[in-house]
C-alpha cells in the first residue's frame, strides 16, 4: 500500500510514540511526566486505550516506581514500556541493569535534554554514553535505536519491542527534544492485537505467568552468590551481545560514493547535517553522511569501510564529544577525525556545521 493510500496525519514525535504504543499491542505504559517528553503520557491519557485495547496506563509516583512497574509487567511476558528524559532515565538505571541481568525485555524512550544533572529543558544528545555503555552497573548493553524523524518515532516502537523480546533484552529509543517536539506528517502503524494470556505463556516460556503444576515456577533474578555462576551468566550475556552485534546493526548512508569527506551524525544532528551537506555542495565540497540508526550495536564496520579513502571524517553531535570515541575506535587512525557540537541545549545551525567542515578541510 502506497503512502497516498494510507492515512497521513500530523503530530509531534512524542505523540507518535503514544499512538504507536497503542497500535503495536503494548500491554502497559508506566511513566512520570518530565519536559520535553510529557506529551507521551498526556496523549495516552487523552486517548484512553484502557477503554479500547485494554492497555494499562499508569502515572507512577516517580521514575523509580515507573521502571519497577515495567520490570514486573515485563517479567510476566507483557509488552511494557516507559518514557522519560535524561535525568529521569538516570534514575531508572538500576532497574534497567536488573532487567538486563535477569534477561527481561522492556522498552524505554529517552527524549534527551541538556545536562548534567537537572540541566535544561532544551534538546541535547548528551546521553549517548548513558545509553550505549549501559548506564547501570556491570557488563551489559541495552539495544539503542536513534530515530531522526517523527515517522521513525512511531516505527521504532514496534521494532523496539520486537528486538527486546527476540533477545530478552532492554531496548531504548534514544530521541531528543527536537524530534520529540517537532511536528511532521506521518503514517501510523496498523493495529496489532494484544496477545492473550495463552499466547504469552506459549511465546514466553520464561515468563512468570502460565505456570503448570508439573514444573517449577519461573524465578527472575540477576543475583548469583557463587562467582563461577555469576561468570557463567555474564559469559552467556556476552555471547548474546555478540549475536546482536552480528545481526542487528542498522544505519543509513547518503552521498558517500563520490564524497571526499564523511559526516557521521545521529538523530536530530543528522537532520541538521542533511541541510548542511546541501549547503556544502554549493561551495564545492563533496560530502556524504553515515547515520547510525542503532547506536548500540554501533555500525563499526560501516564507519570503517565508508571512511576509507576519505580526506577526513567529521562527527556532528549535540554534546561535548561522545559518539566520536566510537568513530575513532572504528577508524583506528586511518583517517583524520574531528568533532563538532553545541552544548547547554543549544541546537547548531546548518551553517555552523558547514563552517566546522570548512575549518576541518581547509584549516581556517
Amino acid at each position: 500500500m502506497s503512502m497516498a493510500e494510507r492515512e497521513v496525519t500530523l503530530m509531534k514525535g512524542n505523540e507518535a510514540i503514544a499512538h504507536a504504543a497503542i497500535r503495536c499491542g503494548c500491554d502497559g505504559y508506566f511513566g512520570y511526566p518530565i519536559t520535553p517528553q510529557s506529551e507521551v503520557i498526556e496523549t495516552l491519557a487523552e486517548l484512553k486505550p484502557w477503554e479500547t485495547t485494554g492497555m494499562v496506563v499508569v502515572q507512577a509516583e516517580s521514575e523509580l516506581a515507573s521502571i519497577n512497574m515495567v520490570h514486573g509487567a515485563a517479567g510476566a511476558g507483557k509488552r511494557a514500556m516507559t518514557s522519560s528524559s535524561s535525568p529521569g532515565i538516570a534514575l531508572m538505571q538500576e532497574g534497567i541493569a536488573f532487567m538486563a541481568g535477569s534477561e527481561i525485555p522492556g522498552v524505554f524512550v529517552n527524549v534527551q535534554r541538556g545536562g548534567p544533572g537537572l540541566g535544561t529543558i532544551q534538546p541535547s544528545q548528551g546521553d549517548y554514553f548513558q545509553a550505549t555503555r549501559g548506564g547501570g552497573n556491570g557488563d551489559y548493553h541495552t539495544i539503542v535505536l536513534a530515530p531522526a524523524s517523527v515517522q521513525e518515532m512511531a516505527d521504532f516502537v514496534d521494532l523496539a519491542f520486537e528486538l527486546a523480546f527476540k533477545y530478552r533484552n532492554p531496548t531504548m529509543i534514544l530521541s531528543d527534544g527536537v524530534i520529540g517536539q517537532m511536528m511532521e506528517k506521518i503514517v501510523l502503524p496498523p493495529y496489532k492485537p494484544r496477545r492473550t494470556e495463552e499466547e504469552i505463556a506459549e511465546q514466553c516460556p520464561w515468563a512468570t505467568i502460565g505456570r503448570k503444576k508439573d514444573r517449577k515456577p519461573n524465578i527472575h533474578t540477576s543475583l548469583e552468590l557463587k562467582p563461577e555462576a555469576m561468570e557463567a551468566r555474564n559469559i552467556h550475556l556476552q555471547k548474546k551481545y555478540a549475536e546482536i552485534c552480528e545481526k542487528e546493526v542498522r544505519y543509513e548512508a547518503q552521498f558517500v560514493d563520490d564524497a571526499e569527506y564523511l559526516i557521521v551524525a545521529f538523530g536530530s544532528a543528522a537532520r541538521l547535517t542533511e541541510k548542511a551537506i546541501e549547503m556544502a555542495k554549493e561551495e564545492g565540497l563533496k560530502v556524504g553522511m553515515l547515520r547510525p540508526i542503532t547506536v548500540w550495536p554501533f555500525p563499526t564496520e560501516a564507519v570503517r569501510e565508508l571512511s576509507r579513502g576519505k580526506k577526513g571524517v567529521l562527527v556532528v553531535e549535540i554534546n561535548a564529544g561522545q559518539m566520536v570515541q566510537d568513530v575513532r575506535l572504528a577508524i583506528n587512525g586511518e583517517v583524520p577525525v574531528a568533532q563538532f557540537g553545541r552544548l547547554g541545549g543549544i541546537v547548531p545551525e546548518p551553517e555552523e556545521i558547514v563552517n566546522a567542515l570548512k575549518e576541518f578541510a581547509y584549516g581556517k
